[in-house]
């Protein structure tokens, strides 16, 4: 096998840890001596043994003069565990091949530095956009400390994402929905507005098995989510935020009572400014965010420049209806050049629906 096959290996062992390290990377790690891979492992959960413990303890043989595939560069500094360094440095493995610099300040090339001047031959960037791309959400994270935002929403092939009197149940199918699911998951929240609450009384759990569910978010500006809502019902079993503007310390205690955290931030344009929740949200370790809102959510959260993804489910049907919802609201561009652009598309066919999934292009802050 080659360096670059290995490395697929270890990839393939990183994603195992999807949903379950956040806000850690996922990295997967696979040891090789003289032809034989002799010890494989990944994060598993955050807070736990990190890729290169766990291959090194799940060696077969000695791992002298081996040579480990990680993702991501070993880290070399003290955290929930000791250095990954040192481990390999300890084990007596003469060669390291790295997929991608961590950008953790605090690793950021010290680690493969470090191997260096142990006398470790370090050979970097095999698969370099693969690993990068598996933990787009660790690395937007680490950079700006705000959540990395995933726009999602279902609909029909005209565009509509309800009837013209609300029904939206269902627009895609089983594969689809589940699919859904897996991305609830592997977020570490989802993010509604109250109109969502309102209209749906939906629960935002995951439903898939041994899935997790994600931290819940309701942009409520005003604070009317109701009291007997699923969500606050099920607040004492499942982390929940509302995010509002409201300061009534009265009113507030209807929802701590029930175990809903508030986080208050400033009013812009009207609602809840969403440039601010997100470094609030970054301060709470969320590092990611599904976000599932009505099309006056996602027009605001475009228009605060914090989405990083799409996610269009499309379904072959037509609903009609000048009044029926589109998955984006507001006011609108004024003309094409004033569009939001979207990058590094793919396509994915899931049963009879398709799911398009692009990159924002985020506009420069002078426009």
């Amino acid at each position: 096998m080659t360096d670059t096959q290995y490395m697929q290996l270890a990839l393939e062992l990183a994603k195992k840890g999807c949903g379950s390290v956040n806000p850690n990377p996922m990295v997967g790690a696979v040891i090789v001596k003289n032809g034989e891979i002799i010890g494989q492992g990944y994060h598993e959960k955050f807070g736990a043994l990190h890729a290169e413990r766990n291959a090194l303890a799940g060696c077969t043989t000695s791992p002298k003069d081996a040579t480990i595939y990680v993702t991501l560069e070993p880290c070399c500094h003290y955290g929930k565990n000791p250095p990954c360094t040192e481990a390999i440095i300890e084990s007596g493995i003469s060669k390291v091949v790295v997929g991608i610099k961590d950008p953790n300040p605090l690793v950021a090339g010290k680690g493969i530095e470090k191997l260096r001047q142990q006398g470790i031959e370090v050979i970097e960037g095999v698969l370099e956009e693969e690993c990068g791309e598996l933990n787009e959400v660790f690395f937007h994270y680490v950079k700006t400390k705000t959540p990395y935002v995933v726009m999602k929403y279902a609909m029909t092939m005209d565009g509509k994402t309800a009837t013209y009197n609300g029904k939206s149940k269902w627009i895609t199918g089983e594969a689809a929905r589940q699919n859904v699911h897996q991305d609830r998951h592997r977020y570490t929240a989802i993010m509604v507005g109250i109109g969502t609450v309102i209209a749906d009384d939906p629960l935002l759990t995951c439903r898939m098995d041994n899935g997790k569910n994600p931290i819940r978010i309701i942009c409520d500006t005003n604070l009317r989510t109701p009291l007997n809502s699923q969500i606050v019902k099920t607040a004492k079993d499942i982390p929940t935020i509302i995010a509002t503007v409201c300061t009534d310390s009265e009113k507030q205690q209807l929802y701590t009572s029930a175990n809903c955290k508030i986080i208050v931030v400033s009013k812009k344009d009207g609602y809840v400014d969403l440039n601010e929740l997100m470094i609030k949200l970054g301060e709470e370790n969320i590092d990611s965010i599904f976000l599932e809102g009505g099309n006056t959510l996602n027009w605001s959260a475009l228009q605060h420049s914090i989405v990083n993804k799409v996610q269009t489910y499309i379904a072959p049907k037509l609903f009609g209806g000048v009044d029926a919802k589109t998955p984006v609201a507001g006011f609108g561009v004024e003309n094409p050049d004033n569009a939001f652009l979207l990058t590094n598309t793919t396509i994915t066919v899931l049963g009879d629906d398709i799911l398009i999934e692009s990159r924002v292009i985020q506009k420069c802050s002078q426009e």
